[in-house]
């Protein structure tokens, strides 16, 4: 470094020289030799001066570079041996300590020496791998005789390149006051939770009184009981519905017993053995009490729209759901029906036109209910249009039905002509689906106004928000189901066309597997209404044959199949095959002595499809939302991109063995 310098310094003196010896030359040449001689003796003792100052100059500068190293060393030193931190110095490779200073010997315990030992044995469970990958900071606290510590640290390689070991150097924050401040701080946070009986009138009508007063004594004991470790305010806003104040630390254990109140209220039955149900909605990390009450009533609607009998937690980032293992039970609430068959007529008669979609790859049940929401439209004399995927689906067959129809040369439109069509006075109708990721057109979806959602499916924890009318039935068999029941208030049956009302009965008979799973008296008064205003089921079973080779691929797949636990079918398909010839092989599963619940697994473009049905309690809604999917209790289907078919299946077992072994399928967020 010292000759670099002092080359660096140093005066360019070497063109002077050659010029004074070209003159000394010359005059040589011309005969001048006494002139020449002198030249020389010049030029000679310039030479001299020179070397004699650039070697002094080269002294001064390693004196001063000696000095100024010298003294940065000392620093060093004594900003390692004074630092106010604990610091510890030891081989990042075999955790070797080299050295630490004072503070570090008190922190780990006061020994005498700690040369040559290993930090594992003075700190358990330290890792330095964060050291070796560039980090500056340790991910994790460390604990350390009761105390908390940040710990920042780099590697250093001494000089002599890869022969020597890395050093690393290590300092050690006590942040235990501010760390057990934290915790008390969060620890200490209130929580809002309603508690929402919600068969109340089910459970409680046409009971003497004594049973009555009996079985709420019963249910406020057991809300009592399950409150009062929490130490919080309970207190009843109505018949049916309580507010539930307490601090944050107790969540924990209310999860850790997946919300035990649920099961203990279901122990409550009336005299015609109907049991009681509750929701509960939670509301946490917000900023204020009132945005905890909002988050508390948001996770109710969530467990309501679910099918309620669960707990739901809302916080600022996600939702969570704990229960809902069983199946939805029919509420007949004809007074709900009216409500919303009149805000859709009073949307429809403020829109300038509707447009209906469904949800990718619509099937029968989407296509029917787009066609009823459409009747009712055309009753209403207002333009109305069904948007049509832009590939193949598994409800091709009545895509080509409906468009025969004369009423609807013009209603089915691509994207293109939908968004050109589409103003702000427009009313977009989503049926089958109440996922925006989920919806056939998302750009369609999020330049719209005004939406309408009609689903049957549960909600999940992504839903179309700010929807002018939210329709969500999940005890309903089908979208059909719903949308025949707004026409059966709207229009009289007479009003429906026969290939209406038959592409209608189709989703009904898809849906429910041609009326043997998931039906109730609702559902045969949709399809009696339906055979009232004309539609064949002669030629609605038509549409349900399938030819040889899908047969014979359905039957492939159902060889596939292999029993996992008791009552669980997987079958996986190692190549593409189609949506409605995988749903088809999982219904046939079903039909299998001992078989209650089928998944069947099959790669398509980049991703793997799974389709579940269940006959048991089996909540395949539940197990498929773990995945990312979601759907209804007795069929569901999710779509996973980015992992392999042997990954999934693993998945699957792995979500299926947590969902018999624990009990309960625990949190599923979102």
């Amino acid at each position: 470094m010292t000759d670099k310098l002092s080359k660096t310094l140093a005066p360019r003196v070497g063109p002077y020289f050659l010029a004074l010896l070209l003159f000394a030359v010359v005059t040589f040449v011309l005969r001048r030799w006494d002139v020449a001689l002198v030249e020389l003796l010049i030029a000679a003792a310039l030479a001299v001066w020179t070397i004699f100052s650039v070697r002094r100059q080269r002294l001064e500068a390693a004196r001063y570079l000696d000095e100024l190293l010298g003294g940065v060393d000392k620093a060093a030193r004594d900003s390692a041996l004074n630092c106010p931190l604990p610091l510890v110095m030891f081989r990042p490779d075999t955790g070797e300590v080299v050295w630490s200073n004072e503070r570090f010997l008190r922190v780990a315990g006061g020994p005498d020496r700690v040369f040559d030992t290993d930090l594992a044995q003075l700190v358990p469970g330290f890792d330095s791998r964060w050291l070796l990958e560039g980090k500056t900071a340790c991910p994790d606290e460390i604990t350390l005789y009761g105390r908390r510590y940040l710990v920042f640290g780099s590697v250093t390689r001494p000089t002599g390149g890869e022969k020597f070991t890395p050093i690393a150097a290590t300092y050690w924050l006590d942040v235990t006051d501010l760390a057990d401040t934290r915790d008390i701080y969060h620890a200490t946070r209130p929580v809002a939770a309603i508690l929402l009986l919600d068969n109340y009138e089910d459970v409680i009508k046409n009971q003497a009184e004594n049973v009555r007063s009996y079985m709420l004594s019963e249910i406020s004991q057991r809300i009592t009981a399950w409150t009062d470790p929490a130490a919080g305010m309970l207190c009843q806003l109505d018949r049916d519905r309580y507010l539930f104040l307490f601090e944050e630390q107790y969540l924990e254990k209310f999860k850790a017993r997946k919300f035990s109140l649920l099961e203990s209220i279901r122990e409550v039955e009336n005299p015609s053995g109907i049991p009681a149900t509750m929701s509960i909605g939670v509301g946490v990390d917000g900023d204020s009490l009132g945005e905890l009450y909002r988050f508390a009533n948001l996770s109710v609607e969530m467990a309501l729209s679910r099918g309620g009998d669960q707990a739901v937690i809302k916080s600022r980032a996600d939702f969570q759901f704990f229960g809902g293992r069983g199946k939805e039970t029919e509420r007949r609430t004809k007074v709900k029906n009216r409500v919303m068959a009149s805000a859709m007529a009073e949307l429809m008669a403020d829109a300038s036109r509707v447009l209906v979609m469904g949800h990718k790859s619509p099937d029968m049940d989407a296509l029917g209910a787009a066609v009823g929401v459409c009747a009712i439209a055309r009753m209403k004399e207002v333009p109305h249009y069904i948007l049509t995927p832009a590939g193949p689906s598994p409800a091709d067959e009545l895509y080509r039905r409906v468009g025969e129809m004369p009423q609807y040369k013009d209603v089915l439109v691509d994207h293109d002509r939908a968004m050109a069509l589409l103003d702000p006075q427009s009313l977009l109708v989503v049926v089958d689906t109440n996922r925006p990721e989920q919806v056939m057109d998302e750009e369609l979806l999020r330049s719209s106004a005004r939406v309408a959602v009609i689903d049957h499916h549960r909600r999940a924890a992504t839903y179309i928000e700010g929807a002018a009318l939210n329709l969500y039935e999940p005890y309903a068999s089908s979208a059909c189901e719903l949308v025949s029941e707004l026409i059966g208030i709207l229009m009289e049956p007479t009003d429906l066309l026969p290939g209406e009302a038959e592409a209608m009965m189709a989703g009904l008979m898809l849906d429910t597997k041609n009326f043997t799973m998931r039906t109730g008296p609702r559902t045969f008064e949709a399809a009696a209404m339906l055979r009232r205003a004309g539609g064949d089921t002669g030629r609605v079973r038509k549409m349900f044959q399938t030819n040889l080779t899908d047969a014979v691929e359905k039957y492939g797949i159902i060889q596939n199949a292999r029993m996992y636990g008791s009552g669980v079918a997987i079958a996986v398909s190692d190549h593409t095959v189609g949506r409605v010839i995988a749903a088809q092989a999982a219904d046939e599963l079903l039909n299998i002595a001992g078989v209650g619940t089928s998944f069947v697994l099959y790669p398509e473009e980049g991703r793997v499809v799974v389709s579940a049905r269940s006959v048991s309690d089996t909540n395949v809604q539940v197990i498929l939302e773990a995945l990312g999917g979601g759907g209804n209790a007795g069929a569901a289907g999710a779509q996973i991109s980015g992992r392999t078919l042997d990954e999934v299946r693993s998945e699957l077992t792995a979500v299926l063995d947590s969902y018999f072994d624990k009990g309960d399928s625990g949190p599923q967020t979102g």
